[in-house]
C-alpha cells in the first residue's frame, strides 16, 4: 500500500476527522491510522463506493469512514436507499449476505471473509427444515444474525430491535424462535408467547452474568444498566433498560444518564463517548472477535483490489430475500 501525499486534500479530510474521535483515541493512535483513512477517503470517490458500519465497529471505522452506521435493523433499512456501485460492510458476514439480498445487482464487498458470528453459526438449513416436522404449522421467526439459506427457510426475519414488533405481528400464541435462545427468552418474556428455542447463543452477551452488574453497580454509585437482550434474561433482569444497540444509542442521547453501562459489545461505548463526552461510561470489555476482523488496512485493501465480494446462491435468495422484506414491512 503506498503513502497518501502529505499535501492531498484526502489526507487534509483524514486530519480534519480527529475532532470526532479525540474523545476516544489517543493522538499517537490516531497517527497510525490517518494514512489508511485518507487512502479510503480517496479510493471511496474513485469507485463510487459507500461504507456501511455496525455500531460494535472502533471509531476510527464507524465515526472516520462510514457513511451509514446503525445497529442491523438500521444497516437493513438503509441498505436499501443505497445509489452507489459498491457496498463495503464493516460488519460481519450475514449483515453483508443481507446487504446484498436487497440489493442483488450491487456489488456487496465484505474486508474479512473470517468475520462471522457465533449465532449464525450455530443452526443450519437442514435444522430449521427439521424443527418445522418436529412443529407443523408453528411459524418460524428467524434472528437476522443467520446465514442466507437459514433465513431461505424461515416466515419471517427480526432484529433485537424489533422482534417484540415481528412477534406480535404474527398474532399466534407459539412460534419457533432461533437461534438466539436468550433473545427469544426474553421476548416471551415481553410478549407471553410461547417460544420454541434453539440452543444459540452470542459468545460476547452470554459471559455477562448477574452478578457481575451487581459488582458494577456497587463500585460506580449512580450507575445506570443498559443491557441487549442477546444478553442471559437472568442479566436482563438487573438491567435498567434492554434494548438493541439502536435503543441504547437513543436512551443515551435522550439525556438520561450521566453515568453508563453498556451490557454489550465495548466498542459500542467508544463510539456512544465519542458523541457524548460528557457521559461517564463503565466498560466492561467483551470483545466481538469476528467485528474485530475488520479493520482499517482490510477495508483499504478491499477497495484498492475489489475484493471480499459477496454472493447469495440464487437457489436460495428469493426466499431469503422474502423473509427480510417481511420483518421490513412489520
Amino acid at each position: 500500500m503506498s503513502q497518501v501525499s502529505q499535501v492531498s486534500p484526502y489526507r487534509a479530510q483524514a486530519n480534519a476527522l480527529y475532532d470526532r474521535v479525540k474523545h476516544v483515541v489517543p493522538a499517537m493512535e490516531w497517527a497510525t491510522f490517518v494514512d489508511d483513512i485518507a487512502a479510503i477517503l480517496e479510493l471511496k470517490e474513485k469507485h463510487n463506493a459507500v461504507i456501511l458500519a455496525h455500531n460494535y465497529q472502533t471509531p476510527e471505522i464507524f465515526h472516520c469512514v462510514a457513511d451509514i452506521t446503525g445497529d442491523s435493523l438500521a444497516l437493513a433499512r438503509k441498505a436499501q436507499e443505497v445509489k452507489a456501485d459498491i457496498m463495503v460492510m464493516a460488519g460481519v458476514e450475514f449483515m453483508a449476505e443481507t446487504a446484498k439480498l436487497l440489493n442483488p445487482s450491487k456489488t456487496v464487498l465484505l474486508p474479512s471473509q473470517e468475520a462471522g458470528c457465533s449465532l449464525a453459526e450455530s443452526i443450519t438449513a437442514a435444522d430449521v427444515r427439521l424443527m418445522r416436522q418436529k412443529y407443523p404449522g408453528v411459524p418460524v421467526v428467524t434472528y437476522v444474525n443467520t446465514s442466507a439459506d437459514v433465513k431461505a427457510e424461515s416466515d419471517v426475519c427480526c432484529t433485537s430491535g424489533n422482534a417484540k414488533q415481528v412477534i406480535e405481528s404474527l398474532k399466534v400464541d407459539e412460534v419457533i424462535m432461533i437461534p438466539d435462545e436468550f433473545l427469544a427468552q426474553n421476548v416471551a418474556n415481553e410478549t407471553g408467547v410461547k417460544m420454541i428455542t434453539w440452543k444459540g447463543h452470542c459468545e460476547v452477551h452470554e459471559r455477562f452474568t448477574p452478578q457481575e452488574i451487581r459488582e458494577w453497580r456497587k463500585a460506580f454509585p449512580g450507575l445506570v444498566v443498559l443491557a441487549h437482550p442477546e444478553c442471559p434474561p437472568d442479566v436482563v433482569a438487573e438491567a435498567d433498560f434492554a434494548g438493541s444497540t439502536a435503543g441504547m444509542s437513543d436512551y443515551v442521547a435522550a439525556g438520561k444518564a450521566a453515568r453508563v453501562l453498556l451490557v454489550t459489545e465495548c466498542s459500542m461505548s467508544d463510539n456512544l463517548a465519542a458523541d457524548h463526552p460528557e457521559v461517564e461510561f463503565v466498560r466492561p470489555c467483551n470483545l466481538c472477535p469476528h467485528m474485530k476482523r475488520i479493520t482499517l488496512p482490510a477495508i483499504r485493501q478491499t477497495l484498492e483490489q475489489l475484493s471480499g465480494k459477496v454472493e447469495v446462491d440464487a437457489a436460495v435468495a428469493d426466499r431469503a430475500r422474502l423473509a427480510i422484506e417481511r420483518m421490513l414491512a412489520v
